[in-house]
């Protein structure tokens, strides 16, 4: 999976970090009009990034299948478990894709607003006929959830939308970080783009855009299992990786529900089923499991010294670390930073013998965050020979 590049010049703090590459470190300046504030921070892309390094998570085949809820029992269950989860009756539910709209019919008879996000037209008219039935609890609208806010796009058009004429469009106010979820969004992550999906939500959310300039959004949505198992892995997994400590970091990470993938329905871009010709992968497929997990960003998220202008840094240094995940840390120290590592050490509270990976996700925010508050011209090492690996 290839993860965006990002260009460091997109960093705010001219002198803040120096460039190891072939083997002496020289400053790499800050040009002033690439320093930016926290309302148009955004990461950019390397122009000499391909098509394969694009942090585009549209499928590239238009008529790929999705899969759908469409056993009622299923839908009475996750209304259930999310009633419980938020005792507010008429909490407002951003719903992706709901196809044939069986969770939307539940949502609604228990007294949820819901909002739409249906991207196949054939379910349009099915989905409309329920929002005549229901007087101002049901919105519905032709928009791909999953191609919110394209990175590189000139005009978009319907089901792909940008998150700010679409909240506008439907009365939705940004809520500041420290109050309570705006919505929640509750759906189906596409098998084929899972990983490209959660890294794209992971940039939003670090840099405070898209969905997230909106407050701390939260996701209820059902995850491959194996998928969700990086989310959740820890140092004594061999899945722990920079994605695992990223969400661990930004999100308190619920498994609300499992469910086996034969409870549900796959059609395709016209809304018809879609049927395998293999019947040993469609076997194997049915036996896989698909977790409803919930993600609700942390108020305390961001610091004085992890904030959404210098988000990238961190995520560079956990692809440095994870790159030569079985080195010291002490060694990580010396190749990440020019500040004294007995120091970082110290303040950290941690032995310079173990290894990088034995530091759990809250551990990589407080050496992170350590670093950044030492006042040094230079606090951070890029190794540019790095920057063409992809995690």
């Amino acid at each position: 999976m290839s993860v965006p590049r990002l260009m460091l010049s997109s960093l705010a703090g001219a002198g803040r970090f120096c460039v190891l590459g072939s083997g002496a470190a020289r400053w790499k300046s800050v040009r002033a009009r690439n320093r930016r504030g926290l309302s148009d921070l955004h990461p950019q892309l390397s122009p000499s990034q391909g098509f394969r390094d694009s942090p585009s998570w549209m499928p590239k085949n238009r008529s790929e299948p999705r899969s759908y809820i469409t056993n009622p029992k299923l839908a009475t269950t996750l209304v259930q478990i999310l009633q419980k989860e938020n005792r507010n009756r008429h909490q407002l539910f951003l719903e992706c894709n709901p196809g044939p709209g069986i969770l939307t019919q539940a949502l609604l008879e228990s007294q949820a607003k819901v909002i739409a996000l249906e991207c196949n037209r054939t379910f349009l008219p099915h989905l409309q006929s329920l929002r005549t039935k229901v007087t101002r609890k049901l919105e519905v609208v032709h928009c791909d959830f999953f191609k919110l806010d394209p990175r590189n796009s000139g005009i978009v058009k319907p089901p792909i939308m940008l998150s700010e004429t679409l909240f506008q469009n439907l009365g939705i106010e940004a809520l500041p970080w420290s109050e309570d979820n705006p919505l929640r969004v509750v759906g189906i992550f596409p098998a084929k783009n899972e990983k490209k999906i959660l890294w794209k939500l992971l940039y939003d959310l670090y840099s405070s855009t898209s969905i997230y300039s909106y407050g701390r959004v939260q996701l209820n949505m059902f995850i491959a299992e194996k998928e969700y198992e990086k989310l959740v892995a820890d140092p004594q997994n061999n899945l722990y990786q920079p994605l695992s400590v990223l969400w661990q970091v930004a999100c308190e990470i619920k498994l609300l529900h499992v469910e086996p993938w034969s409870s549900f329905s796959v059609y395709n871009q016209v809304g018809g089923p879609k049927t395998s010709k293999n019947k040993e992968s469609l076997e194997q497929i049915n036996k896989q499991n698909m977790c409803f997990i919930q993600l609700t960003p942390l108020q305390n998220l961001f610091t004085e010294n992890l904030t959404s202008v210098n988000y990238d840094i961190f995520f560079h240094m956990l692809k440095q670390c994870f790159m030569k995940r079985h080195a010291t840390l002490m060694d990580h120290l010396q190749s990440l930073s020019p500040v004294n590592a007995v120091a970082i050490l110290k303040e950290i509270e941690k032995d310079g013998d173990m290894k990088i990976t034995d530091l759990y996700p809250e551990d990589f925010k407080l050496l992170f965050e350590t670093i950044e508050s030492f006042r040094e011209s230079c606090r951070w090492l890029f190794d540019d020979s790095l920057e063409d690996i992809i995690l």
